[in-house]
């Protein structure tokens, strides 16, 4: 069984967000992942994305799709 679970670190303790489900006295095998709490600079949440869609094959058609339907006037004439 593979699970997420968060928690809070005090010292040498996890204190877990939920019940693991687990019986009293089994083993388990932890893996820790630092959850970085996002900063007050304006940007920032873009620059920890940056990349992400730099493998896929669909991303520049679709962005040059958006960019032409920007470029489109749609905009209507006012009646005089």
């Amino acid at each position: 069984m593979t699970k997420t679970i968060y928690g809070k670190v005090h010292g040498k303790t996890i204190e877990l967000a939920e019940e693991l489900g687990v019986p009293e006295g089994q083993e388990v095998e932890i893996q820790i992942k630092v959850i970085s709490k996002p900063g007050n600079k304006t940007g920032e949440g873009f620059l920890r994305t940056e990349g992400a869609l730099a493998d896929d094959p669909y991303w520049d058609d679709i962005m040059e799709e958006v960019h032409k339907e920007r470029k489109n006037d749609s905009r209507r004439e006012l009646p005089k």
